[in-house]
Formats: C-alpha cells, sequence, structure tokens
C-alpha cells in the first residue's frame, strides 16, 4: 500500500512539475489539505513563491487602488472648493447685478426727474423767450414812435426855426452897446449894403445860444436872428453864397439858417458825400432842410436819404467809381453804430 501512495504522490508530482515556470501566468489553485501534505518541499516552496508573487500583486494593486482613491478625493476637495468659490462668485455676481440693477432704477428715475425738470425748464424758456420777443417788440415799436415823435418836434422846430439865421464868430460881449438887433443890421451894412436899406428886412427877436455863457468854451455862442419872414431870411443866405466871404468888423464870420438838432446831424451826414461831388465839380447843395443835390450827367439830382442815393449810384457806373470809398465808409461807420446798440 505504501508504495502505491509514493507511486500515487508522484504522479502528482509529476503533474505539478508540469506546471509552466512563469510564476505570473501560474494560476492560483485551490489545494486540499491532502493534497499539500503529499506536495514534495519544492513544489511547496514553489507554491510559497507564488503566493507571495500573487501578494506583492494584491498589495500593489492595493497601493495603486488606495493612490487613486487618495487623487480621487484630493480631486473632489478641489472640485468641492471650486464649486463653493464658484457659487460664492455666483452670489457675488448676484450681489453685484442686483446692485446694477438698483443702479440702474435710480438713473431711470434721476433721468425721468431730469428730463421732467428739462421739460419744465424748456417750456419756462420758451415763455421767456415769448416775453422776450415781446418785449423786444413793444421796445421796437416805442423807439419808432420815439423816431415819429423826434421826427414830429424835428419838423416843429425846423418849421418854427425856419425864419432864422444864425450868425457864427461874433465875440461875446459886442452886442453891449447896440444889442444883437443892432449888431445885424451893421453885418447886412458891411456884408450887403443893399439889403440893410430895405425896409421889409425886420427883425422880430435875436439872442444867443446856449443862453448860459460857459467859460471854458473857447469860441463865442451863436447869435440867433428871428426874421419877420422865411423870403427875407433866404434872400439874405443867398447873398451870403454869393459874397461867401461875410466879415463882421473885418473878422470873418458865418451865416446859415437854423435847424432842429435832428436836421443838423441829417445834414452833417451828407458832408464827405458833398465834399467828393465838389471836388469833381458836380455843384452839389444841402437843401432844406437836410437834402443832398447835384448835376450828374447834365441833369439836377436830389435825395432826401442815402439808401435812395445808393440806389441810384448802382445804376451810374462812373458816379459809383467816384463815390465808392466814401459810401464804403459810411457803411462801415453805420455797422459799427448797430453793433453798439
Amino acid at each position: 500500500m505504501p508504495n502505491n501512495k509514493c507511486k500515487n504522490r508522484g504522479n502528482k508530482n509529476n503533474e505539478v512539475t508540469m506546471t509552466p515556470s512563469n510564476e505570473k501566468d501560474t494560476p492560483i489553485q485551490d489545494y486540499e489539505d491532502d493534497d499539500i501534505e503529499e506536495m514534495q518541499e519544492a513544489d511547496l516552496k514553489k507554491l510559497i513563491r507564488t503566493l507571495r508573487s500573487s501578494q506583492k500583486q494584491i498589495l500593489e494593486l492595493h497601493k495603486a487602488l488606495m493612490d487613486k482613491i487618495e487623487n480621487l478625493s484630493r480631486e473632489n476637495e478641489i472640485l468641492r472648493r471650486n464649486q463653493n468659490e464658484m457659487k460664492q462668485l455666483v452670489q457675488q455676481e448676484t450681489v453685484i447685478v442686483t446692485e446694477v440693477k438698483n443702479s440702474i432704477d435710480q438713473m431711470k428715475n434721476t433721468i425721468e426727474s431730469l428730463t421732467n425738470r428739462m421739460g419744465e425748464a424748456e417750456e419756462r424758456i420758451s415763455d421767456l423767450e415769448d416775453r422776450e420777443q415781446e418785449r423786444i417788440q413793444s421796445d421796437q415799436r416805442k423807439e419808432e414812435e420815439i423816431r415819429n415823435l423826434k421826427h414830429i418836434v424835428g419838423n416843429l422846430q425846423d418849421t418854427i426855426k425856419k425864419p432864422n439865421i444864425r450868425v457864427l464868430g461874433v465875440p461875446e460881449g459886442m452886442e453891449r452897446e447896440k444889442g444883437l438887433e443892432g449888431l445885424f443890421s451893421e453885418i447886412l451894412a458891411e456884408n450887403f449894403p443893399g439889403l440893410e436899406k430895405d425896409r421889409e428886412i425886420l427883425v422880430q427877436e435875436a439872442h444867443r445860444t446856449p443862453n448860459k455863457h460857459d467859460q471854458k468854451r473857447s469860441s463865442p455862442r451863436h447869435v440867433v436872428i428871428k426874421l419877420s419872414t422865411v423870403k427875407h431870411k433866404e434872400k439874405i443866405l443867398k447873398c451870403a453864397r454869393e459874397k461867401r466871404q461875410i466879415t463882421f468888423r473885418g473878422s470873418p464870420i458865418r451865416l446859415t439858417a437854423d435847424f432842429s438838432s435832428e436836421t443838423l446831424q441829417a445834414r452833417r451826414e451828407w458832408r464827405d458825400i458833398a465834399q467828393v461831388l465838389r471836388e469833381k465839380n458836380c455843384q452839389p447843395r444841402i437843401l432844406y432842410p437836410a437834402k443832398l443835390s447835384f448835376v450828374n450827367e447834365g441833369e439836377i439830382k436830389t435825395f432826401h436819404n442815402k439808401q435812395k442815393l445808393k440806389e441810384f449810384v448802382a445804376t451810374r457806373p462812373a458816379l459809383q467809381q467816384m463815390l465808392k470809398d466814401v459810401l464804403h465808409t459810411e457803411t462801415q461807420k453805420h455797422g459799427h453804430q448797430y453793433e453798439r446798440r
């Protein structure tokens, strides 16, 4: 019987030795206790090595698995932190969005309030502009009325002063001996002997103007002589124009018509133009009360204002060339006066 057992063991040993030598490829088999007892020492060592190799592989796998789990845990922790940070960011963004929305709402309310105030301001400005326009129109009407009144007063003054003659250059105090009427008779006798004998020429009134003498004034005050008729005034002034040089006791004086301040200003505005026309032998004259008359192409032309003169000059190239400088100067002067207003 023992021999049979040995034979059986030998057979089993032979079966074991026929197992492939690669331990890694050797499958782990289930052994019964009787089988283990029957194994030889070499087979046991080999089995132990196989078990140890398998254990080592299991440990390595376990370690790798634990490392993987640890890595996953870390990644999960990182992911959790990221999620928390994302939640905080989302919360912050939500707060910011809410604040922005509130700010936008406040801005909308502010803009709406400003729009309403601007609308009210525009209405008030429009109302003020309407009032200003009404005031301007009212002022323009008043100015026009004032101009008309001044013109009427000027015409009345010119009508009242129409028989008057102004005598310029008679020294102060000369009238003490004979009075102003006597001085005027002396002037007529010295310059127009024929007129001095004319008994129809009567002096109704004589005075100096202004009434009060200014000691700082270097030139003597004018003497105003009021005659009985305009006809006599025109006759004396015509003689004065023909004689040109008028004297009083040998000193030069001037005889002119007496005008209102408005008419005097209007006559002065013709002076520069009249001077140019005089240099060109156009025989200019300033007629009563403030009209310009001159000869052009053999015809006598008369103008009441400069606008009419400019319209006429525009149709006469030669006359336009003659007066272009003085008319341009007048235009600039009036432009500056308008700007100052």
